[in-house]
């Protein structure tokens, strides 16, 4: 195993077990490192600091012990079976809940993996070229923890690791037709990871639907960027007696109406293809609550001027155009807009609107998307639930 040296006073970042070493700190010459390597980390004077994957890249390691330990089989299969149980504590594996992510990246101390659980199939998305590289240590370790509860494990990397073309999309372990279905607090989903986006759903936002229901008896619901639906059927599950689903593709509407029908909701519900900024201009009519859950904004802190300027006309047209009493979920999983710099923004079109707005609750990821304390860029979802007089 090769091993890096970090400059002397480059330190200070590993040493508060931040898990990202940037090119920067590094003080050899790493030509003769491949990416996906596992590499030690010493400071100046050779003594260990962390062992990781190194990469070609602005963040050059990717710490994933820092305690002097072999990244093997054995090392994977703990570090699984540690996040999986976590998992199991908060009551995920049931009839009505059998979607979640079983690991988070950092906040799971997998630095680069991630892994989505569907009703028997484990989605592994690699975002970092090491871990692509244990993808079958990885597979064994999902297999030897989950059991017979593990049907399939399928590999979603391509889109992640565009640079290199060898990377295709499989299943590593048995097999399972698409579209499938699986659930979350009891409404159906009809999931599909291999032509999907991330991996097939946006299990972010499942605590965050499940309260959109406790508001939506009896309401008249927008549901704007729905990709599959999720928000709009939680509103249906829980009595909202219409719900127009928005989104500006036909393929995300198909998938919506798919998953209205199997949940029996069709009376209720009607699709709009349109694009949200527009649309959302001029509402032809009044709802009592919109759910604003748009992409990413910035993916880069110089695109994130921007992205505020976005996220403040798209509230400002809600705020100004939802009935009095009504309410409003409006988020942003921009990583590069924290919390404060959100609410400011929603503060800021409020004012532009004119009109008075109580926030009742301030929203995040949930607990199967962990923040390593020591990473707080993890902390990427942020979300209000405001009401308009």
């Amino acid at each position: 195993m090769k091993t890096i040296r970090i400059h002397k006073h480059k330190t200070d970042s590993i040493l508060r077990r931040h898990p990202w070493i940037f090119s920067g700190a590094i003080a050899d010459s790493t030509d003769d490192l491949s990416d996906g390597e596992t590499v030690t980390v010493t400071d100046a004077k050779g003594r260990f600091l962390a062992r990781g994957h190194f990469q070609h890249a602005t963040i050059a390691v990717r710490v994933l012990s820092f305690e002097d330990v072999e990244i093997d089989a054995a090392f994977f299969q703990s570090a699984l079976k540690r996040a999986i149980e976590l998992r199991k504590s908060m009551q995920l594996f049931t009839k009505e809940n059998s979607i979640c992510r079983l690991v988070h990246g950092e906040g799971d101390s997998l630095p680069g993996l991630v892994v989505d659980f569907y009703n028997g199939t484990a989605v592994v998305q690699c975002h970092s070229l090491g871990m692509y590289a244990n993808i079958e240590h990885i597979s064994n370790g999902l297999i030897a923890v989950l059991g017979k509860s593990l049907k399939a494990v399928y590999s979603k990397s391509s889109d992640t690791l565009p640079q290199r073309a060898d990377i295709v999309d499989a299943y590593v372990y048995g097999k399972c037709e698409t579209p499938h279905i699986a659930k979350e607090h009891g409404v159906s989903l009809s999931i599909d990871w291999v032509t999907g986006q991330k991996t097939g759903f946006f299990i972010d936002q499942r605590e965050n639907r499940f309260l959109l229901g406790k508001y939506s008896e009896g309401k008249k619901v927008l549901n704007t960027f729905c990709y599959s639906g999720g928000f709009s059927l939680l509103a249906l599950k829980h009595g909202a007696s219409l719900v127009h689903s928005l989104d500006s593709s036909k393929k995300a509407i198909v998938l919506t109406e798919e998953n209205v029908r199997i949940n029996g909701f069709e009376d209720r519900h009607g699709s709009i293809v349109a694009d949200a900024m527009e649309y959302m201009k001029d509402l032809p009519e009044d709802y009592d609550i919109i759910i604003l859950d748009p992409p990413a904004f910035a993916k880069h802190r110089e695109k994130r001027h921007k992205a505020i300027q976005g996220y403040k006309r798209l509230n400002a047209h809600a705020i100004r155009q939802i009935k009095p009493g009504g309410i409003i979920f409006t988020f942003s999983c921009s990583q590069v807009v924290d919390k404060y710099l959100f609410n400011n923004t929603i503060i800021a079109a409020a004012i532009e609107a004119g009109r008075n707005v109580r926030i009742l609750e301030q929203l995040h990821q949930p607990a199967d998307h962990p923040i390593n304390a020591f990473h707080p860029e993890g902390e990427y979802l942020k979300g209000l639930v405001i009401q308009v007089d």
